[in-house]
């Protein structure tokens, strides 16, 4: 016992430090079952701090991505979990994502308000002892460690195959599988506003879902990259809760338009609710689709995407799963959002499609055709419904002055097809779970 409390005060003082080695090569089938850890935890703060306590773990189903791309690539969003070997520090998985938490500091109510979200992380079950370590993304934009848990999985592990209860919630619907789960990209539809009356709707809705997913390049392109699932599950009443029109709705995962003080922003913070409801189906990505025809929906960076089905929600869902996907920014700007002072000028944001030009070199200089001005003019003769020549345009981020976009148009600003920017990103995005 004393020597397992030597090795973990170690390798704490030396994830503070910086000085735990990064992993190479991780051979999965070594360090991993083929099974989900599931954790639930919540996330309490405000913009001056913020802790982690986690409240739960439990067995997921099988694991749903690659065997072999186990660590984040990207450096995308103002969180990431990474898995640790206890007794070397080697970086056994790591992935980065973004929360409302992270929205909900830079709010008014923010700055001074303590609340508490529920979050959750996916990660592949360790054979042997790991830290499980949440890092934040400093004001110096390096991440640093605020919570390490050392977990010993054997025993647990052993545990939870002895459970009854460990079942499916909700027989998933196969909307479209092309294969292996480790070798594609596993995304879930989960229905939200749906009674128990609405089931032959919910299930032509997700078909819809399905062809929205897949009908925006460079989707369609990477089309049989994609096994997509769907959850037919309803809550107790038909609709979504909307306090603007003061619409109470008790529904299957708790989404509510009015997310901030944004009448469209259709968000849920019942993440416990939709991981329930997910279950043990294979699980790379997660789409809420809500049953409303009122404009709204929202995206976040490997935590989930959601839209209502309105009349335009086939250009809806595809940008906001450039943020959920691909970790992309918006490109329009709107300086009354209120939580829009995210993105701090004096570096380059996180986002590949977005720049201060800090450290443009970073971002898609060498995508630029020879000669194009740094900033670019201007030009709006452009068609809304095409890009326009690659070049560095001002506004973008929700701010007018000092953040520059890719294209006078795109799907991260005003629906039309995402830019070339954009879709290398979610190119690269893909084949991390491909490959």
């Amino acid at each position: 016992m004393m020597k397992k409390h030597a090795i973990i005060f170690f390798l704490i003082c030396a994830i503070f430090s910086g000085e735990v080695a990064q992993a190479q090569n991780v051979k999965f089938s070594r360090y991993f079952h083929n099974a989900t850890l599931r954790i639930d935890y919540l996330r309490e703060g405000n913009r001056h701090g913020n802790t982690i306590r986690v409240l739960r773990d439990q067995l997921c189903g099988p694991w749903a991505g690659s065997l072999k791309q186990l660590n984040d690539p990207f450096n995308n969003g103002f969180f990431r979990i990474v898995v640790k070997d206890i007794e070397t520090g080697k970086r056994l998985y790591s992935r980065g994502y973004n929360s409302l938490f992270a929205e909900y500091r830079d709010t008014p109510e923010g700055a001074d308000s303590m609340v508490s979200f529920e979050e959750v992380v996916r990660i592949p079950w360790p054979k042997q002892p790991v830290l499980i370590c949440w890092e934040e993304l400093g004001e110096d934009h390096h991440y640093h460690t605020q919570y390490a848990l050392p977990y010993y999985p054997e025993e647990r592990y052993a545990q939870m195959l002895k459970r009854s209860d460990l079942v499916l919630y909700h027989e998933p619907v196969k909307l479209q599988y092309k294969g292996n789960i480790h070798k594609k990209i596993d995304v879930v539809i989960v229905p939200e506003g749906y009674g128990p009356a609405d089931t032959t709707k919910m299930l032509s809705d997700m078909e819809k879902f399905c062809e929205f997913l897949l009908g925006k390049e460079p989707f369609k392109e990477h089309s049989d990259d994609f096994n997509v699932w769907g959850i037919p599950a309803t809550g107790e009443a038909t609709g979504i809760t909307n306090p603007a029109e003061g619409v109470q709705v008790n529904s299957l995962v708790g989404a509510s338009y009015g997310t901030f003080g944004a009448d469209r922003y259709l968000m849920t913070q019942m993440l416990f609710k939709l991981h329930d409801a997910i279950g043990l189906t294979p699980c790379d990505h997660i789409i809420i689709m809500a049953n409303s025809d009122t404009y709204g929906g929202g995206g976040i960076y490997n935590f989930y995407a959601m839209s209502s089905l309105n009349s335009i929600a086939d250009r809806i869902l595809p940008h906001e799963l450039g943020h959920s996907i691909g970790g992309l920014a918006d490109e329009y700007v709107d300086e009354n959002l209120s939580y829009g002072d995210t993105h701090v000028k004096t570096f380059e944001p996180m986002e590949p499609n977005i720049t201060s030009l800090v450290e443009f070199d970073k971002k898609w200089q060498a995508m630029l055709p020879e000669g194009v001005p740094i900033p670019t003019p201007v030009d709006t003769l452009v068609n809304r419904k095409e890009n326009g020549p690659l070049g560095v345009y001002e506004g973008a981020g929700y701010q007018a002055k000092g953040l520059y976009r890719p294209v006078m148009h795109c799907m991260m600003r005003d629906y039309a097809p995402f830019c070339p920017v954009c879709s290398k990103r979610l190119e690269e995005v893909f084949s991390l779970y491909t490959k």
